[in-house]
């Protein structure tokens, strides 16, 4: 078995070499610069047309489609109390359900997401619950198993996934594995750490997650803690580790939950900056393989989704090879808020087409790409936008109109702000701001959002122009249509570097969407000069301005729209 596992990494190692040359051209693609109209970007696959004229789209040999979900990702501490105690907790999100989506797709008041993301809901001496110290039970403060699965059962009534962060990088160093590891070094549980003494290592370095010397001190001995020192490594060379952490992700789809996040999923062997190699990401890839296949004996379906937090696809493709259905897209991320910032289309399309013909490569078509704006761990987008709402809304625009499943950081759909440190990014949601709403949660004094900064739900879903209401309306237009929810993307050029524009397409429809990014009203030719069909019912737009006609489309500032 293990000189199987061995040939199976050289493989990896071999296959990421090679990768690596086109990740960096595909980087090099996305880094900003302008395209000129008349260049012709060269696929990687053979397409059916081998020339691209401007204002049409590359018709491909075969169109890979991505059915997706829009997610909302939830730190139920922050979200919403339902016992009073100013903290948020399961029930909370339970009652709150019928806002993100209430199932019944005749109503317009609801968000219409259909997934959501929780964060850590396992015990844990942090507030952030990112060190875990018992994998199998629910965090005191968000309330029971029951609750759990009660809310479990009422998303489903909705249509509503479920999934949940599971971080087996490390465990808490009040987790009793570590305690009883630290404290006997013949324990059993000794080598389910990494120890410097003991594997006669120098405890110095680097960490590769950018926390300084990873090495901690305890009881005479040195600990691996790439993040910091309450969050000890687990040795996934021990099988009994491995063991165990497929063990726990069996326990809860057993409990009904739809899949997992997978925190720092690229560090499960990259703890030194030392390590960063192909033959580290082989063996990580490994290790997502062998666990990815135990979660198939319980539900081949459940969605899985990795943080490799890298910009560069080529670091992404590998785990998309029979482990992670999606790597989170942390390079498009930046783009669509840059792109909406500068006022500029920037090629996202462009580096798309080819970033997914690599993707489908690698995962037999399996894949299914994970865009976000910012997470738990970066700066609001409302923040990095100077509050800027016409701003915010474009790259709302973008993100509900990108392949693959959208993640919305909760409270982004309002607007909420938050800068570094951590907590502050994770502010409490803000449902009503004058206060007054049961269930706001106070377990952190509000700095960004206070007062009258953020406008709250509840005056937001009064207001048909708020960025709540451009989200909803966004959401409807992709549960509405099959290109937008399930399609694949080409570039289109719009002959204006501040006009956006792309196709989406399945193999049986197919949708052009153009943004207007800029602050003026914008009149572009979408005239088609091929073989192409043309794009002639404007079909959604989120300003009653915009006209079609004959092929000249009309835009005012800040607007988008979807052509069929």
């Amino acid at each position: 078995m293990k000189n199987l596992k061995e040939i199976h990494i050289r493989k990896m190692t071999a296959w990421l070499a090679s990768a690596a040359l086109l990740g960096g051209l595909l980087s090099g693609c996305g880094s900003g610069e302008k395209l000129e109209a008349r260049e012709t970007p060269v696929p990687i696959t053979e397409p059916v047309q081998s020339k691209e004229k401007e204002g049409t789209v590359i018709a491909q040999a075969e169109v890979d489609e991505q059915p997706s979900d829009v997610y909302y990702e939830i730190f139920v501490r922050s979200f919403y109390d339902s016992d009073g105690d100013g903290i948020g907790d399961l029930n909370g999100v339970t009652e709150k359900l019928d806002y993100l989506n209430d199932g019944n797709p005749e109503t317009t008041d609801d968000l219409g997401v259909t997934g959501i993301w929780l964060m850590p809901i396992n015990p844990s001496p942090s507030y952030h619950g990112y060190d875990v110290t018992d994998y199998r039970k629910i965090h005191p403060d968000y309330g029971t198993m029951e609750d759990f699965k009660n809310l479990l059962a009422e998303a489903d009534k909705r249509g509503i996934k479920v999934i949940m962060d599971l971080v087996v990088n490390h465990s808490s160093t009040e987790h009793p594995w570590f305690i009883e590891a630290a404290s006997d070094k013949k324990s059993a549980k000794r080598d389910w750490y990494l120890w410097a003494e003991d594997q006669g290592k120098e405890p110095s370095g680097s960490s590769a997650a950018g926390s300084g010397n990873p090495w901690h001190e305890k009881n005479g001995a040195h600990y691996m803690g790439t993040f910091w020192g309450g969050m000890p490594d687990l040795n996934f060379d021990n099988p009994a580790v491995r063991e165990e952490m497929k063990d726990i992700g069996k326990f809860w789809l057993e409990q009904g939950v739809d899949g997992f996040r997978l925190d720092a999923a690229k560090h499960i062997y990259e703890d030194l900056a030392s390590d960063k190699s192909e033959a580290t990401t082989a063996k990580n890839v490994a290790w997502w393989q062998e666990f990815r296949s135990g979660m198939n004996e319980i539900n081949p379906d459940a969605y899985i989704v990795g943080e490799v937090w890298e910009n560069a696809v080529s670091s992404i493709a590998p785990y998309l090879d029979k482990a992670f259905d999606s790597g989170f897209n942390f390079g498009l991320g930046e783009k669509m808020i840059s792109a909406a910032q500068n006022g500029k289309d920037n090629n996202l399309a462009f580096t798309l087409e080819r970033t997914y013909n690599l993707f489908s490569k690698v995962s037999g078509g399996a894949f299914t790409d994970a865009v976000f704006l910012t997470n738990h761990d970066q700066n609001r987008v409302m923040t990095q936008l100077n509050n800027k709402v016409d701003q915010a809304k474009m790259t709302a625009g973008i993100l509900l109109t990108m392949p693959g499943n959208p993640f919305i950081y909760y409270g982004e759909e309002i607007g909420m702000q938050g800068g570094k440190p951590d907590e502050q990014i994770r502010e409490p949601m803000i449902w009503s701001n004058t206060g007054s709403d049961q269930g706001q949660t106070t377990w952190e004094a509000l700095k960004y959002n206070k007062e009258n900064r953020t406008q709250g739900v509840k005056q937001q879903l009064e207001d048909p122009n708020s960025l709540l209401s451009r989200y909803r309306l966004l959401i409807q237009w992709r549960n509405e249509m099959p290109a937008l929810r399930n399609g694949t993307i080409n570039s289109f050029t719009s002959g204006d570097e501040q006009v956006m524009a792309y196709v989406r397409r399945t193999k049986e429809k197919q949708a052009l969407v153009v943004h207007n990014l800029s602050d003026v009203e914008k009149t572009v030719d979408l005239a088609a000069k091929s073989d192409q069909p043309a794009f002639s019912v404007l079909s959604k737009t989120t300003g009653d301005a915009a006209a079609l006609n004959g092929s000249k489309l009309t835009l005012p500032p800040y607007t988008t729209v979807v052509l069929e």
